[in-house]
């Protein structure tokens, strides 16, 4: 399928041509701090965005006849660890503009040798074990007890367009796994690293909870690519560094912008 690359353009969503379908939300992780197509000349104009919770910073343009919203994960000059992500501002603020699907990007450590680095995982599943975020939009008072359901966190219909554009990849695309989400900022040790693969973990990261939560209280199709950057603590021996995450995302951004401009055209109304 021939796809037509992202157009970032200014202004407000109002001055977007009529042909737009939907909007579509573009989260960018670690070494993915900027989103264009390769073979386009773009000029990315920024914009804010201001929530409840917040102030959210983003870029829009359009590609395929959706609006696009591209939100860097960690902020501009990638300056918020994990922790310390508003994760409730981000996801707001992509609703508040119209988005009815987020696609995410996620740099990951592999639980199982026979995931290696450099391969991309769509997961279905997530385990939580962030302790200091928050993570739900139904916590003030007076507004009643609201308890959403995650059956399946990541959305299946988008989850089934990026495997059927991930077959044309130049990658092996796993189709599914958990993802294990910790607090961070640290990495993780041995001996949690062999409970979580015990526990069924396929992947470990940092950010894809509370996000992909928020997402589902706001009836958002939310689905991740997962970069797998390295091995985790203790599978290999070898120690864990910040350099080898980078270098991984560096070598997988290509492959990983032509996925998501690829899918753009298989997103289900």
């Amino acid at each position: 399928m021939q796809v037509s690359s992202p157009r970032w353009v200014n202004g407000t969503p109002s001055e977007l041509p009529e042909m737009i379908d939907m909007a579509i939300g573009i989260i960018g992780g670690t070494g993915l701090q900027e989103f264009a197509a390769a073979e386009t000349e773009t000029e990315l104009v920024g914009m804010r965005h201001d929530t409840a919770y917040g102030a959210a910073e983003l870029w829009r343009g359009e590609g395929e006849g959706h609006e696009l919203y591209f939100l860097p994960r960690h902020g501009a000059g990638y300056a918020l660890p994990p922790h310390q992500v508003n994760y409730r501002a981000n996801i707001m603020a992509l609703h508040e503009l119209g988005c009815s699907h987020i696609i995410a990007t996620n740099a990951v450590g592999s639980l199982r040798l026979e995931i290696p680095p450099g391969e991309l995982v769509i997961p279905h599943d997530y385990l939580d074990f962030t302790k200091q975020r928050a993570a739900t939009f139904f916590d003030r008072r007076g507004e009643g007890v609201v308890h959403t359901d995650q059956t399946t966190p990541y959305c299946p219909e988008l989850r089934e367009a990026l495997i059927a554009a991930g077959a044309d990849m130049p990658v092996t695309v796993h189709t599914q796994g958990v993802y294990v989400c910790t607090e961070g900022p640290r990495f993780e040790t041995p001996a949690e690293i062999a409970m979580f693969a015990q526990w069924g973990g396929a992947v470990v990261g940092m950010t894809s909870v509370p996000e992909v939560v928020l997402a589902n209280e706001l009836g958002i199709c939310y689905a991740s690519i997962c970069i797998i950057t390295n091995y985790a603590a203790g599978i290999t021996g070898q120690p864990l560094t910040e350099a080898e995450v980078v270098e991984m995302m560096t070598q997988r951004t290509d492959t990983v912008t032509a996925l998501i401009v690829a899918v753009l055209g298989r997103i289900p109304a």
